[in-house]
């Protein structure tokens, strides 16, 4: 399993200034297969400094989620660092 991109993203209009809402394509590579999954993610800036990311997949994925979750997590802080995301 590999992450190649998250394409199409759209940051979603949130009143809360330390919650930040996306929507986006998610391109994973599966078995030597690219397919395409709608997901929807936050990060959330905890008083403690802390960032939690929550991904929920639109689209049914046939991979374990647990492992899939951690890699999209890790992926998402990467963009976050390296002000990949929209604003």
């Amino acid at each position: 399993m590999k992450i190649i991109l998250i394409k199409d993203m759209i940051r979603k209009d949130v009143p809360i200034y330390y919650r930040k809402l996306y929507t986006g394509v998610a391109v994973i590579e599966f078995n030597n297969k690219q397919g395409d999954y709608r997901i929807d993610f936050s990060i959330e800036y905890k008083p403690t400094g802390q960032k939690e990311i929550n991904i929920s997949f639109i689209d049914e994925i046939d991979y374990p989620l647990v492992p899939l979750t951690k890699e999209m997590k890790e992926h998402i802080d990467q963009l976050e660092s390296a002000a990949g995301l929209p604003d």
